[in-house]
Parts: C-alpha cells; structure tokens; sequence
C-alpha cells in the first residue's frame, strides 16, 4: 500500500486558532497542577496538632483478632504456619468474652501512655467493627460485639488519646489483586477501583462513627497500591476530619523518611528506635515480646529495656508506640500488664523529663542519653562506668545547678573550654535510668545538637 502526502495550502486563521487553544489548555493544565499543589498544602495536618501529637511521646499499640487462637503472628501466619481456609474461618470461633475495654486501657493509662491504636482491620481482612461493607467482621463471630466502639468510649472516658491501625492491603478481599504473598499463582485479577471504594467507605466508617484521633496505616509496599491512591485516600479522610493525624505508610515510599512518595504526617521506624531527628516527627513502634499479635511463652523485654527503649526514643525525638497482644479470650497477659505498670510507675517519677520535652542536644548512647525543655537538660544516666561522666562542651552556655530529679545536688565542673565533667555517686539512685537534671542561663531547647 503505498500513501502520497500532497502539501496544503497554508491556513493563518487556523493556525492562530490552534495556538490559542494550545496555550489555553496549558494554561488550564498548569493551573489545576497549581491548585492541586496548593489543596495538598491546605489539607495537610498542622504543625501544631502534630507537636501536640509529638509531646505525647508514648501510646499503646494493640494487635488482636481471630489470629489469636492460634497463638501465630497476624496477617503473616495466613498460608504460611496456618493454611488459609483455617485461618480464614477462625472467626467462626471467636469468642473473647474477657474482653474489657476500661481494662485495656486503664492498663495504658497505668503505663503511663498517651493514646492508644487499635488493629481495626489487618492484612488478613477481617474487621474488628461491624462494617456494612464487609461480611468479614466481628459481628458475624460468635462475640457479636463492637471492640472498636467500646475501646474508643473508654479511651474518651479515661483521657486517653484513641487511634486506629488500618491496612491499605487486604489479602482476603476478592477485589484486592494478591492474596497470597507466599505463592504469586494464588493471585487474581482483581479490581483496586471497587477496592478503593470499598476502603474509603470503611474509613468513612470508623472516622464518623469513632473519631479517632490518628489513623496508622500499614501495607503500602505491594505494587497494587499506589502513590495516587494515597493521595485520594489521603485527601478523603481530611474531607471528613481535617485534624485527623495520618502516618506516612499511606503512601509509597521509605518508613524513616518523607520523601516524594511519602503520604502521611511522620515517620514510622519499626522494631528498632529511630535516629535522632528535630526536623521530622517520627514514631516508633516496638513490641514489649517478640510477636505482634499474642503468642503463648513469648519472651517479654525486661523492664529496663523497655524504659531505657522510651528514653532512647525520647532522646531522639520520636514517640514509642509499644506493642502488647491480648489473649484467645480478650485478656491482656497480667505479665504484660504488671511490666507496663512498671514503666508507669518510673514515668510518675520521671514524666517530666519526657513528655513534652525535646530530644537531645546529646545523641543517645549506651551509657546516657538526654531530653530537654525551657532552660533543663535532662540527663538519663543508665550506668556507672566511672567515678564520672564527661560530656562535649556546650558552647556559650553556663550551667547553673545541676541535681538528681527528686533528689540531691551533683558536684558538677565546667571549666573555660567549658568542658564537663558530672560526678557520680559510688550508686546511681535508680537502676533503670536516673536522671540529672542541669540548668542552665540560656534555653536548652535552642542548642544545636551536638554529636558525642
């Protein structure tokens, strides 16, 4: 087949007509990428509700569901320790008729913690509030009743923040393209537009009905999920609360950072305390045992992991978000319990020197790490290697008096090169971590930190 282009005769009028339309849909074009930058920045959580987020600087996460009956993790034992048909029918038998509300969260309020975040909705899919988008829920177990709703009146009748966790994956949602990330031949097509539907529905749900102060999502790594759908999903939830507080796995992207591909308010280190950072707001989270969810004998961190963990983290500027899995039958393990109330019981000692308060200027170390607020530098000693503790000079800046909180003054030098030298009782006063508290003539909370 052969084609002949024969030339046309030259049309300005035409040609003039096409240039204005051009440079009007460009215009056009710019201008919705403008607005959609500007309704971006206009939506986003304020700095201030995420400071007042950050000076809470301890909350309780909770992973609970079906999964409990077999004592495997959440979500990740599905196809793997327990076979999907089994794991899939638990909630059938799902009973936890011990389950109470005032009891799990007066044992965070015990703890000494701020907020507390509910697994609403885990990889495995099913629900722990009875959704009308989702057969798959804790209405159809034998129990029959709603864990989110009754978690979210106590933690409003007992002061304590209340979030929930959300996953942006659902391996037993036909919509939802992987159910098995295990075996990819498990897979099915699927359809992540009903899907997305059926999750803004479902958050709409929860954030009407239980208005919860933060939503922690998970499951955002698996290629069906996108960038663009966080954005919608994102800009949702603001439509429905714009205070609402949202981590940065709704997005893509890395959990320390917040990058071009970040959706989200803060940065989400896990199982492992985050490095030091005053620009970003960041949270880790870290379970008191090994597994998220319960596990029969499970070893449970001493109490001096766990409070030096809270202050490590404090000293770095994060929040901890600690982890505790309640029982088959809706208890927490008293074991559990009794450890948290340990850390609640140094914090009503200590509070002050976290909650609230800034991280550094000093990096955390194993021997010490510090917080600070106003004109104190809070100095958390963990031990005693020597008859004294040296620190890096702090530039400018004179202390004025320095002393255990609650307690006796420290001999203390600061000579003109305005090195210090701190000097240690023979025995520190507390075990798990004292705290020096050194004032100074200038405000702490603007010395730049300084590397040890």
């Amino acid at each position: 087949m052969t084609f002949s282009l024969q030339k046309k005769p030259s049309n300005s009028l035409r040609d003039s007509s096409i240039i204005v339309v051009g440079i009007s849909i460009l215009f056009l074009s710019v201008s919705c990428f403008v607005y959609a930058q500007q309704l971006s920045s206009d939506i986003k959580t304020s700095k201030a509700l995420m400071d007042g987020f950050m000076d809470k600087r301890f909350g309780m996460f909770i992973h609970f569901g079906p999964v409990s009956l077999r004592g495997t993790e959440i979500g990740w034992s599905r196809n793997k320790e327990v076979p999907a048909e089994e794991y899939d029918n638990l909630y059938k038998e799902f009973n936890p008729v011990l389950f109470n509300a005032n009891a799990w969260v007066k044992a965070a309020k015990d703890a000494g913690m701020k907020y507390l975040t509910i697994t609403s909705k885990h990889h495995d899919g099913f629900c722990l509030w009875p959704t009308s988008f989702s057969t798959y829920n804790i209405i159809n177990s034998p129990y029959k009743r709603d864990i989110v709703g009754e978690l979210a009146k106590a933690c409003n009748k007992q002061g304590i923040a209340f979030c929930i966790y959300f996953t942006v994956l659902d391996w037993h949602d036909p919509d939802y393209p992987i159910h098995n990330p295990y075996d990819s031949t498990k897979n099915v097509q699927g359809d992540m537009k009903a899907f997305v539907r059926r999750m803004k529905n479902e958050l709409k749900e929860i954030v009407v009905r239980y208005r919860p102060y933060m939503l922690w999502f998970d499951g955002n790594w698996e290629k069906p999920w996108t960038k663009e759908y966080a954005i919608d999903v994102y800009q949702f939830i603001k439509s429905l609360d714009k205070d609402v507080i949202i981590n940065n796995r709704l997005g893509k992207g890395d959990q320390d950072s917040l990058s071009t591909e970040s959706v989200g308010d803060y940065l989400t280190p896990e199982q492992r305390i985050g490095t030091m950072n005053m620009k970003d707001p960041w949270e880790s989270c870290i379970t008191i045992c090994s597994q998220w969810a319960w596990k029969p004998n499970d070893s449970m961190k001493s109490l001096k992991e766990c409070i030096q963990t809270l202050v490590k983290t404090s000293a770095g500027n994060g929040n901890l978000l600690f982890n505790v899995g309640p029982m088959m039958d809706g208890r927490m393990e008293a074991r559990q319990v009794e450890r948290l109330k340990e850390m609640g019981d140094w914090l009503s000692k200590y509070g002050n020197s976290i909650y609230g308060a800034k991280g550094g200027p000093y990096l955390p170390n194993e021997i010490y790490a510090a917080t600070r607020k106003d004109n104190r530098i809070y100095l958390h000693v963990f031990e005693r290697k020597a008859a004294s503790l040296e620190l890096p000079s702090l530039p400018g800046i004179k202390i004025t008096r320095a002393y255990f909180m609650n307690g006796k003054a420290v001999p203390f030098t600061q000579d003109k090169e305005e090195h210090i030298r701190i000097d240690l009782p023979p025995v520190l006063p507390d075990e798990l971590s004292s705290v020096i508290v050194m004032e100074l003539d200038k405000n702490a909370e603007r010395i730049p930190v300084i590397k040890n």
